[in-house]
Formats: C-alpha cells, sequence, structure tokens
C-alpha cells in the first residue's frame, strides 16, 4: 500500500525535479581564480529547457497563453534590435543566448514545469537550503578568518562562490531569506469542504521557516554586501506590509530583537559591520574607490547610450566602448584575493546596474522590452496577491515568495546587474514569479491549483 501510493507522489514531483538539481548544483564549489564561464548550473538549465520541451511534446499541451507569451516574449524584441548592431558577430550569438536563457527560456521552462503551490514550495525550500549551505560556509569563513579579503583582512563571507564573485552567496542568502520570510508568513489553513487539508503547509513548516530566516541574518550580515542587506530589507519589508500591517509590526519587533542580540549582545561583527553600515550613508559625500568607480562607469554607460539611444551599442558591448566613455577616475579594476584564491586584479566589465548595462547596450527599445516585462509581472503577481489575500485563500506563501524575489531583484538591479554562477538562480526565480502572475490566465489550470 504504502509503494503505492509513493508513485503518484514520485511521479507529481518529477517535473520540478530537474530545476531542483539545478538550484542543487550551484552548492558545487568554484574552482579558485576561476576566469567564470559556464557552469554546472547554466548546463543543468539547459537539461532543463530541453526536458520542458519534451514534455510539452508529449503531452501535447499548449506551451503558453497568449498573456504569458506576451509578457515572457516581450523582452526577445531588445535582444534581437542589439544582436543586430554588435561589431562582433561571435559576441552576438553568445550575447543573444545568454539573454534568452536568463530571461526567457529557463523562467519559462520553470513556468511550465510547475504544477502547483505544493510545487513552488518545494523550490522555496531548495532555495533555503541552498542559502543555508552556503551561509554555513560563509560563516566558518568569516570565524575562521578563510574568506575574502576585506578591509585588510580575510573576514568576508563568500560561500564556495570565491573572492571573484563577493556577491554571489550575499544573493543566495537573500534568496533563501526572502523565501523563507515568506514561507512563515503564510496564515494558519482555514479548514474548507473542498480544500485537504494536507494541501497547505502544517505549522511545525512556519516554525522551521522562521528558525532558518533569522539564522540566515547571520550570513547574509559577514557578507558585507551593502546592496544585498538593502534589497533584502526592503523585500523582506513589503513582504510583510502585504501580510498585513498586524503582523508586520510584530515580526519588526522580532527582527529588532534580533539585531539587537546579536550585535549587542554577543557582538557579532559589530566593529566591521557599523563601519559598513556607516559607508551606506558616505555613498553621496564622501565614497570610497569602488562607489567612485561604480559611478564612473554608470557615467559611461550613459554616455554610450547617448550615442546611440534606440538600440545601444549593442550585446556585451560595454566592456569594448567602456574606456572611451569613462573618466580619468576609473580606476584599472578591484583588487580580490582570499578564500583559496591569490591575490589578482578583477577587470570592470559592467556597470553594475543592470538597467543602465540594458540601456547602454540595448538602447531604449531593449530597456523598455525588459523592463516592461518585469512590470506586468509585478502588477500581475501584486494584483493576483490581493485577491487572495481578500479571499482569505490558500497560497499566500507561494505569492509573498514570487513577489518578494521580483521586488528584491528590481532594488538589485539599480547597483548590480547580471553574472557570475547565481544568474541561473535568478532566471529560476524569475520562473516562480512568473508562474505565480501568469498562471491564472488559464481559467481551468486555476481552477485545478486552487482544487489542490
Amino acid at each position: 500500500m504504502s509503494h503505492a501510493s509513493a508513485l503518484p507522489a514520485a511521479r507529481r514531483l518529477t517535473p520540478v525535479l530537474p530545476v531542483v538539481a539545478v538550484i542543487a548544483l550551484l552548492a558545487v564549489p568554484v574552482a579558485p581564480g576561476g576566469e567564470g564561464g559556464a557552469t554546472p548550473a547554466d548546463a543543468a538549465s539547459g537539461v532543463l529547457v530541453m526536458w520542458c520541451v519534451v514534455r510539452l511534446l508529449l503531452h501535447r499541451r499548449r506551451p503558453l497563453s497568449r498573456t504569458a507569451a506576451m509578457v515572457l516574449g516581450l523582452p526577445v524584441v531588445g535582444f534581437a534590435v542589439a544582436a543586430t548592431v554588435t561589431a562582433v558577430p561571435g559576441e552576438a550569438v553568445t550575447g543573444f543566448a545568454r539573454c534568452l536563457q536568463v530571461f526567457v527560456l529557463v523562467p519559462a521552462a520553470v513556468l511550465l514545469l510547475i504544477r502547483d503551490r505544493r510545487d513552488v514550495r518545494l523550490l522555496a525550500w531548495a532555495v533555503v537550503g541552498l542559502a543555508l549551505w552556503q551561509g554555513a560556509v560563509g560563516v566558518h569563513q568569516y570565524v575562521t578568518g578563510t574568506g575574502a579579503s576585506y578591509m585588510g583582512r580575510e573576514v568576508r563571507a563568500v560561500g564556495t562562490f570565491g573572492p571573484g564573485d563577493v556577491m554571489a552567496m550575499a544573493s543566495v542568502v537573500a534568496f533563501g531569506l526572502v523565501c523563507a520570510v515568506g514561507l512563515a508568513l503564510e496564515p494558519a489553513p482555514v479548514r474548507r469542504e473542498h480544500l485537504p487539508a494536507r494541501a497547505e503547509p502544517k505549522a511545525w513548516w512556519r516554525v522551521w521557516a522562521v528558525v532558518c530566516a533569522l539564522l540566515l541574518v547571520v550570513p547574509l550580515a559577514v557578507s558585507f554586501s551593502r546592496g544585498a542587506w538593502i534589497a533584502t530589507a526592503l523585500a523582506c519589508g513589503a513582504q510583510l506590509v502585504l501580510a498585513g500591517i498586524r503582523r508586520a509590526v510584530k515580526a519588526g519587533a522580532v527582527v529588532a530583537a534580533v539585531a539587537v542580540l546579536l550585535v549587542g549582545g554577543f557582538g557579532v561583527g559589530s566593529a566591521l559591520l557599523q563601519e559598513r553600515l556607516s559607508t551606506i550613508g558616505q555613498v553621496a559625500d564622501a565614497p570610497d574607490q569602488s562607489v567612485t568607480d561604480r559611478y564612473t562607469m554608470w557615467a559611461a554607460a550613459a554616455g554610450m547610450w547617448r550615442e546611440r539611444p534606440l538600440t545601444g551599442v549593442g550585446l556585451k558591448g560595454f566592456p569594448e566602448h567602456r574606456d572611451g566613455h569613462a573618466s580619468l577616475a576609473l580606476s584599472s579594476g578591484s583588487d580580490t584575493e582570499g578564500a583559496g584564491a591569490a591575490y589578482r586584479k578583477q577587470p570592470l566589465l559592467s556597470p553594475h546596474n543592470m538597467y543602465l548595462l540594458v540601456l547602454s547596450e540595448q538602447g531604449l527599445v531593449g530597456l523598455l522590452a525588459l523592463a516592461g516585462s518585469w512590470l506586468a509581472l509585478l502588477v500581475l503577481g501584486l494584483r493576483r496577491l490581493v485577491r487572495v489575500r481578500r479571499a482569505q485563500g490558500p497560497g499566500l506563501d507561494c505569492a509573498l515568495i514570487a513577489c518578494g524575489l521580483l521586488i528584491w531583484h528590481l532594488i538589485d538591479f539599480a547597483y548590480a546587474d547580471i553574472g557570475g554562477p547565481t544568474t541561473v538562480l535568478t532566471a529560476v526565480c524569475f520562473g516562480v514569479t512568473a508562474w505565480w502572475a501568469l498562471a491564472s490566465d488559464d481559467p481551468a489550470a486555476s481552477r485545478k491549483a486552487v482544487a489542490r
């Protein structure tokens, strides 16, 4: 009997297992001093897309609704236009393929493979598990002094990603924190005749989600990533407000108490954290060299856009045109060392602002297409969240996860861009958001999901 009941469960989980595999492969350590390139997770994302195509052919399903096809397919217009003006054909092909992978193909595959809320929760817990692993490695690096170099000390937590991508671990931990907060904010299920109780999270799930969220605050703090701090605080704050003002006040009190306990009571990174926090307010008055480099590259990106306002300089064109538009204030690169890697000067190949990167390489056409797709996902996702909250129906945790991840990216993209091993995880996050925002376009699918 147990064996027979296990078979349907295995068949039900099969469609999203490749997505879980993509997430799990991000735990594979990056070779010290590696120069980037394709990762095992990138290869798995290609398998994920192929798996989705095979399933569509076998089941003869319509791939996407009209709204979903329009929203997810809109960025292709900007990618195609920018590819036509790219000077180097090879760069045009690789740039076009990378943009399709991150913003179209993988999100669409995740959208099509997710069946219901239980699949979203499975993916959320997978992200939380990855974040806990990377966070544990990062905290160990901070405690033992084996992390990336920061202020002359090798204490910066970078997880298994190495000093060449100091934002990677912070991003993964932030994603896990956002997912944990969303899972913790699911209200207790209301018993209804047409909704089986087993379809909704148990109380102990929410307790463990709270525990995981509190644990992930520590590695996020010792990552010393100002951008991840800001994006995570605002995204989690938005989740709390969307879940209800009363719950937001209670959760805010708990977070404040934990922060006082960690920093004031145990002194977790108090001196370095206080100094890092103080620099957030100094980015305009007395910026350090990293902030100066960022401002200089922002100005260079704006100069490229003014030169070619509609189409930009072409995909992957920013590094080639950077020196022609940057001022002398730009340094030769950022210094990286520690965490098992030797000292090296890392070149500055992007403006560290996703909106300016798209504007400089794809012009107004590309920015309006890509940002328009994100805005549509945000509006549709928030609209569905409000409907679920008003009806007091199930699935508020999925809504908060999906909207929280998108809000995090929209904020983080103001001072960061894609690149590095965690880019494929960004694509998965967009897929989860797309499922929540667009799955309701198919009435039959919506009724089936609600029934589950």
